[in-house]
């Protein structure tokens, strides 16, 4: 399909989980992709899979990186008309045993990342054209969930930044939502399943059923449903969806 020919999509945290399905989904409708990550070994892996797909090794919490990763990507496909800040991580502890550094690195990541994608890449876009920018965030941002505090309120700072530049580029092509799924089958989630096992003995299968029954439709969100989202956030049947956080969740409430 070539729904998005002629657009420049960049995505972060691209190497794997959904960003690795969003960026191949965007390139399946005709779009370039800039595919940012930390890691150069699986950008490349997956830029082999697809010519319109573009690995640039880059840090989300590193903001002049982040500036120079863009300018780069521009000076080769042009400004971008999609951006979708999908890096994230997340760790769990005790409000009691989370330590300042670790509450500041989760915030780094699942926070500042999202402001300094969005803004190094809003300098580059054309506002007077149709454009998107779109977070991945999580049902943590729209609720909470013990034990990982930190995650939950970077979360929600990502829901209100959404809102927040929505409404600043209301009058503007461009449009701003984030997509929060629920437990999604990513690398981040079996790494949360193996943190429980070790901590409480559980097995592994009581540990995913207690994380899959959170869904009402008991499962694990998959990655190409949340690419399925942002394509359809990116198409103009949704141009005028804008500050919105679409939960993915099978119906959590």
């Amino acid at each position: 399909m070539t729904e998005l020919m002629g657009h420049h999509a960049i995505v972060t945290g691209a190497g794997s989980g959904a960003g690795e399905a969003i960026a191949m989904a965007l390139a399946e409708q005709g779009a370039k992709v800039t595919a940012i990550g930390r890691r150069q070994a699986p950008l490349d892996a997956l830029a082999a899979r697809w010519d319109r797909i573009f690995p640039i090794a880059a840090d989300v919490t590193d903001a002049e990186a982040m500036l120079a990763a863009i300018a780069k990507s521009v000076e080769k496909h042009g400004a971008p008309t999609i951006v979708i800040a999908n890096a994230g991580s997340a760790e769990s502890a005790p409000f009691l045993r989370t330590g300042v550094d670790m509450f500041r690195a989760t915030l780094d990541v699942n926070l500042t990342g999202v402001f300094n994608t969005f803004q190094a890449c809003l300098a580059k876009m054309n506002q007077k054209q149709p454009g998107r920018l779109i977070a991945i965030a999580s049902t943590a941002g729209l609720k909470g969930y013990a034990y990982v505090g930190a995650y939950c309120a970077a979360k929600h700072g990502v829901i209100g930044l959404v809102r927040s530049l929505g409404l600043e580029l209301a009058k503007t092509g461009v449009t701003v939502n984030a997509i929060c799924p629920g437990f999604t089958d990513t690398p981040m989630l079996h790494r949360s399943i193996d943190n429980i096992v070790e901590k409480t003995g559980r097995s592994r299968e009581d540990a995913e059923a207690s994380l899959r029954d959170v869904n009402p439709q008991g499962r694990f969100i998959q990655p190409e449903e949340i690419a399925d989202t942002a394509i359809w956030l990116c198409s103009d049947a949704a141009a005028s969806i804008t500050g919105q956080a679409i939960s993915l969740s099978g119906g959590e409430t």
